[in-house]
Parts: structure tokens; sequence; C-alpha cells
């Protein structure tokens, strides 16, 4: 699989990375198997999907227990990536910068990955009762220890904290701005998708502009992408989409033509080509430093995801994708 290069330091990982989150956490628990979720970390490492996504928050602590299976044998070919700043209760979740946290945070992390290094420490969210400089400051020396080699800032959740008049990522920028001056950015995580574009305005471009690699997360819509969804079939109780305003029945059916404008393309390279491979193709031919990270516990999406790499579009495909309908509903 072709490689691409992550931050100052060039880490270098697959082009296509894999989401290990839907293994533990936040879809479906009933198909949630252990032993098929590690099938497919070791699938995705054996095709060169190399960067594996996880976060101390999902399961929680699960995911990373999991991810450390595999990692006790083949730690030495995986890009590990995980996160901190986010603590799971029975009903809610809080956001935690406190740095003596985020220190043993990290500590734990590693015991559960069974690794002495994490290669991508991901701050999750910003934790409004700290400084953001104090808790980039405490991952900062988690670096200079060793016990990590580069950091990043997921900023998935930009869409809540947007406030009325500004632009997405005006805030995330800012943030970013501000940490840049305690200790280097190498990755940001941020939704970006055909039918969620939003951070090819600005987001992407500063990345661009500073040698900063950028994860794309949600690459397939939550799944919708790939055109396996059917609208009404309803999903599990535990399931985000159960409760998401883009998922509800109606919402799904108003935006089949997006689905629709996929499969068309897909169909001009081949029967074998699926509507969620054009949808990766054309994310990582937005920029050289974009690295989608589609989520599954399936092998068989696995192997589907990681031949996207192989696949190029063409002139007359980015014109037909740029002239699909935006996506209807709210994705608040």
């Amino acid at each position: 699989m072709e490689r691409r290069t992550i931050g100052a330091a060039a880490l270098a990982v697959g082009a296509v990375g894999l989401g290990c989150m839907p293994m533990s956490w936040a879809y479906s628990t009933s198909q949630q198997r252990g032993e098929e979720s590690l099938r497919a970390v070791h699938r995705a490492l054996d095709l060169g999907s190399t960067l594996l996504d996880t976060a101390d928050m999902y399961g929680p602590f699960t995911n990373e227990l999991l991810l450390g299976r595999v990692l006790k044998e083949r730690r030495a070919e995986a890009f590990v990536s995980t996160k901190v700043g986010l603590l799971v209760g029975d009903q809610h979740i809080v956001a935690n910068g406190r740095p003596g946290y985020v220190k043993r945070a990290c500590d734990a992390s590693l015991r559960r990955l069974q690794t002495d290094v994490i290669d991508l420490y991901q701050l999750h969210r910003e934790d409004p009762e700290v400084p953001v400089e104090e808790t980039w400051g405490a991952m900062a020396e988690l670096v200079q220890a060793g016990k990590v080699r580069a950091l990043g800032l997921c900023a998935v959740g930009a869409r809540s904290a947007r406030r009325p008049g500004t632009r997405l990522y005006d805030a995330t920028i800012r943030q970013l701005e501000r940490v840049q001056q305690v200790f280097p950015v190498s990755a940001v995580q941020a939704e970006l998708s055909v039918w969620s574009p939003e951070a090819l305005r600005t987001l992407l471009p500063w990345c661009e502009a500073r040698g900063i690699g950028f994860l794309a997360a949600m690459p397939l819509g939550n799944g919708f992408l790939t055109g396996t969804l059917t609208p009404g079939e309803g999903f599990e109780p535990d399931d985000l989409r159960a409760r998401h305003p883009r998922f509800t029945a109606e919402m799904m059916a108003a935006n089949q033509p997006i689905v629709a404008g996929l499969r068309r393309v897909a169909r001009r390279h081949g029967e074998a080509v699926t509507p969620a491979q054009v949808a990766l193709a054309w994310l990582l031919a937005q920029s050289p430093q974009v690295i989608p990270v589609p989520g599954t516990k399936h092998v068989r999406w696995v192997e589907e995801n990681a031949r996207a790499a192989e696949l190029r579009l063409t002139r007359e495909d980015f014109a037909e994708i740029a002239g699909l309908p935006p996506a209807q509903g709210s994705w608040d």
C-alpha cells in the first residue's frame, strides 16, 4: 500500500488506516465479536493499513485491551494512535485535561496496549476548566519522556462547539495555533467525507501549509456512503445512529442520490468497485496529507477499504462527485 507521512517527523503509515472504535463502542454491540475484530486488525496489518486508531474511552478501555493482544505479537508493523481527555460515566461523557490525569492515563494506555511507546497521542477534547496549553504541555512531557512519539488534536466534536455566525473550524484553528506555541502538532483528526466536506475549506489547508497530517474521521459517513444501509431498517438502541438526525428513515431516503452518484462512478471502474472505495479514493486525492480512517470490525470491509488506495479517479469522476447534491438533514 502507498505510504503517507504524519508531521514534521515524517512518521510513515499506510494511506488508509483502521478505525477501531466500532469493535468496542458506539455501533451495534450485538454484532461485536472479539475474535472477528482481532482478525480484522491482523488483516489490516497484512494489507499495509498500519495506522490503528483507538482511544481509552472506547469501551471504555476494552478497545485498547483488544489492540494490545495484536500489538503483543506485531508491534513493529503497527502505528498506534490513541486518545486522552474524555471520561465515560453511566450516562455522560466529561472532559479531563488536568496534567496529572493525562500522565496517568498515558501510563494506563501503554499497559493496555502492551507497548512501551504510543506513536500518536491525541487530545480527544479540550477541558473547559483547564487551559489547553497546560494539557498540551503535559502531553509534550510524555514525548520528552519517550512514552509518546508525536502529538495530535482531535476535532471531531467541532460542530457541537461552534458558535452562531462562525465557520465550522474557526475555533479548532485558534486552538491549534495556541498549542503549536507549546509543542508541534503532528496530526489533526476531523470529519471529512463526500457528504461532510467542510474541512476542505479551512482546516485541511491550514494543515497542508504546516506539514501536519490530516486523519479523516468518518470518511464513509458512519456507513451511509457504503450504500449498504437501508432507509427505515433501523438501528440497535445503543448504536449512535439511532439518535442521529441524518439517519432517520426520511433523511436517509433523501440522501440516496449521493450514494447513487458514488455507485455510478464505481461502475465505470468495474463491477468489483464499490461506492465506499470511490468515497475513500476521493479523499485520498484531496491531499497527500489526508489519511482516511474508516472504522470497521469485519475482515471483509478491511479488505475492501484497503483496495481503495489503488483506485485512481478520473476528471469525469471528480466532476460527477462535485455535482452531487449537498447532504440533507442536520449533522449536529
